[in-house]
């Protein structure tokens, strides 16, 4: 038999593992950090390479290029005097039309693209208002393109005139400047709040830095990954997808680590040496911790089967996000601690007690004993109390409107693009600045047209050859202005009817205010599938874990209820703040989310109250499991809470109103569903929340 390890081989090993593991993650993040340039780089806000192929508006789409020299998304200059009522002479702008070409080309030539179409000036019917169509080369970033005309408008437009920047590509390049924060404000934002939380739980100098320290690990890894993936064309990213990835992975680390971190110290007040303490919390952290991460990544992962591409995409990089922050929180913050020991904890240092840990209620006399005896002592009517307050809040969903948000509403705040766009509604037909193509059989051109022609709606129609051929494939492109905003309700009434009277001929309607429609409607389908999913599959999930089938239940119908509460009151904010509604994907977003993230505080509560059903029984265990996790699990909460929050320093209506819904659920889950209704729910079933597990005789939950 051969000889056991020398206490030195012992001890060299016990140092050198968790060096080894900590220059591994290190490494890790000095590769991955300079990647958060790239994220940027790889991610697109074009809301057509969304959509599915099968949507109609893509299909007009890919045929678009057959019939234009340029399948780039125009820019509308239109021009107004500073006064009220003044008009615009088309005459007084002289060459402007060609310097606006140049600055384009100038911008755009340093990716090779050159050859900007610009229009001649012209005027509305009222004389007040002139319009300029600009057609950048297709390899030119909307962005860049916009930039250079607003600042050739900016220096060369006479002091007398004001001009604004509309029409798809202004739209794309003020959705683009208000990403601009995501990498550095945002992260910036979410980190502060982070470490200010951390300081006022753990009161020490150190370990703060240190959690935080491995959540920006996580960070680091999960970004190294997904920049390869999204370049290798495997994910898809969009400016929405990369803010939510940040924050993400810097509460689900925080969180992991809280968790850790706790059970950490609670095992140096029963260990000597800081190594056996790190093995002891180790064992009983990785199991809950594995599957929050496992539950999460599951119900993520449900957003493949998403039709709209940037809900899909969605599920594999916020999965790889959270797979990192658990190897983060259970292989590098561990190694650090172990290697630093008990005075990483200063100024409050835990030492070892000779008290035996099972028959220690942990704070008997602190504010979670106190929550445990009151739960404990009247759970009917804490159940019932907290229910119906719960119940009040969801009244406010009545209140939501999920149909769709305009692109002009895209931005809160001031937009360009939104002024502009207003401009034109006032003094040329208002869908001139994004028209609708109705692509039809060649036989059927004439009567296509016609029909068109008639709906209300409509302003003009007629063939879009340009400088291409105008029948291809034996089919031609008509060009559709509306007489409503591209971008409103009526204009996506007007192509719904197009496509209603239309569709018998043999033609499909796509354009800007179609493409709109198709990612409404793509949307909603989506979240008519996916939620019944995710329900499934975190059910499952919380099946295996918990070993029993009534457990899992009540903590998904209590999770599904501060859901609901947090939509509603959260609809209730936004009518009351004057928002023009939600996107579809609001509260597909919010619902995986919550409740994927906040079932994570209920895991955290239940398998510790498992454990301690265990020795203790269920009664007991409740308390015990409550007063032993109630203060890290409430940080937690706070934490994720103020990651999330974070969001609304992003001027982007569709993060802003995630960061209100998301903060607020988390907060209930947090205060109210996991202090109170699930304890007060588990005190009133008793061993019955564990079946179909046997009861022994002695009041301890056996599980099969």
């Amino acid at each position: 038999m051969p000889d056991a390890p020398s206490p030195r081989s012992s001890s060299f090993w016990r140092r050198a593992l968790p060096a080894l593991l900590i220059l591994l993650w290190l490494g890790v993040a000095a590769v991955g950090g300079p990647k958060f340039g790239e994220i940027s780089e790889v991610a697109t806000n074009d809301q057509s390479s969304f959509l599915p192929e099968s949507a109609e508006s893509t299909k007009v789409s890919a045929r678009l290029e057959d019939f234009q020299d340029s399948g780039a998304a125009p820019a509308i200059v239109v021009i107004t005097a500073e006064g009220d009522g003044q008009a615009v002479d088309p005459a007084g702008l002289g060459d402007l039309p060609d310097r606006l070409a140049a600055a384009v080309d100038s911008a755009a030539g340093a990716a090779g693209a050159t050859g900007t179409e610009v229009s001649p000036p012209v005027p509305s019917e009222d004389g007040e208002a002139v319009q300029i169509i600009v057609l950048p080369p297709e390899t030119a970033a909307p962005a860049d393109a916009v930039d250079a005309l607003r600042d050739t408008l900016a220096s060369e437009l006479p002091t007398d005139l004001q001009a604004q920047v509309t029409g798809p590509a202004g739209f794309s390049a003020d959705l683009s400047e208000a990403f601009a924060g995501i990498d550095g404000l945002l992260l910036l934002v979410a980190v502060a709040a982070v470490l200010v939380i951390l300081v006022l739980v753990y009161r020490s100098p150190f370990l703060p830095l240190i959690v935080l320290l491995s959540s920006m690990v996580a960070l680091c890894a999960a970004v190294l990954v997904n920049v390869a993936l999204a370049r290798s064309g495997i994910v898809m990213i969009n400016g929405q997808i990369q803010g939510i990835l940040f924050i993400l992975v810097i509460g689900a680390a925080t969180d992991y680590g809280l968790l850790y971190t706790a059970r950490y110290r609670e095992e140096l007040g029963r260990h000597d040496s800081a190594w056996s303490a790190t093995t002891a919390a180790l064992r009983g952290t990785w199991q809950p911790v594995l599957a929050s991460a496992a539950t999460v990544i599951a119900g993520l992962l449900c957003l493949l089967l998403s039709d709209l591409a940037s809900n899909a995409g969605l599920g594999p990089v916020a999965a790889v996000g959270i797979a990192a922050a658990f190897f983060t929180s259970l292989t590098f913050l561990p190694a650090v601690l172990a290697l630093l020991g008990r005075r990483v904890f200063w100024p409050r240092v835990p030492r070892p007690s000779t008290a035996d840990p099972d028959d220690v209620l942990p704070a008997r006399d602190g504010i979670w004993a106190r929550v445990a005896d009151l739960v404990g002592r009247a759970p009917r009517r804490i159940a019932v109390g907290v229910g119906l307050l719960l119940l009040v809040g969801c009244a406010g969903l009545f209140t939501l409107d999920a149909d769709g948000v305009p692109t002009s509403d895209y931005v809160i705040g001031q937009s360009d693009a939104r002024d502009g766009q207003d401009v034109l509604d006032r003094h040329f037909p208002a869908g001139a600045g994004a028209p609708t193509y109705v692509l039809a059989p060649a036989e059927n051109g004439d009567a296509v047209a016609t029909t068109v022609a008639a709906l209300g709606g409509v302003q003009s129609v007629e063939e879009a050859a340009g400088n291409g051929p105008s029948v291809v494939d034996g089919r031609v492109l008509l060009e559709v202005t509306l007489t409503n905003s591209p971008y409103s309700d009526a204009a996506e009434d007007t192509v719904q009817d197009m496509r209603d009277e239309v569709a018998d001929l043999g033609a499909m309607v796509g354009g800007t205010t179609a493409t709109e429609l198709d990612t409404k409607e793509t949307s909603v389908a989506d979240r008519t599938v996916i939620i019944p999913i995710v329900l499934l599959v975190i059910t499952v999930m919380l099946a295996l874990l918990l070993r029993a089938v009534v457990a899992p239940l009540v903590l998904l119908a209590t999770t599904v209820l501060s859901f609901g509460t947090a939509l509603g009151v959260g609809a209730a904010i936004f009518a009351l703040i004057g928002f023009s509604g939600s996107d579809p994907s609001v509260p597909l977003y919010a619902f995986v989310f919550l409740v994927a993230l906040a079932i994570d505080y209920n895991i955290f509560l239940m398998t510790r109250v498992r454990e301690e059903s265990m020795a203790h029984g269920t009664t007991a265990g409740v308390s015990r499991g409550l007063v032993s996790t109630g203060g890290v699990i409430t940080s937690a909460g706070i934490v994720l809470a103020a990651t999330f929050a974070a969001l609304l320093v992003i001027p982007i209506q569709f993060l802003v109103q995630l960061a209100v819904i998301i903060s607020l659920g988390v907060l209930i889950d947090t205060f109210l569903v996991r202090s109170f209704l699930v304890p007060a729910l588990t005190h009133i079933l008793g061993d019955r929340i564990w079946w179909p597990g046997r009861t022994r005789k002695t009041g301890h939950a056996d599980m099969p």
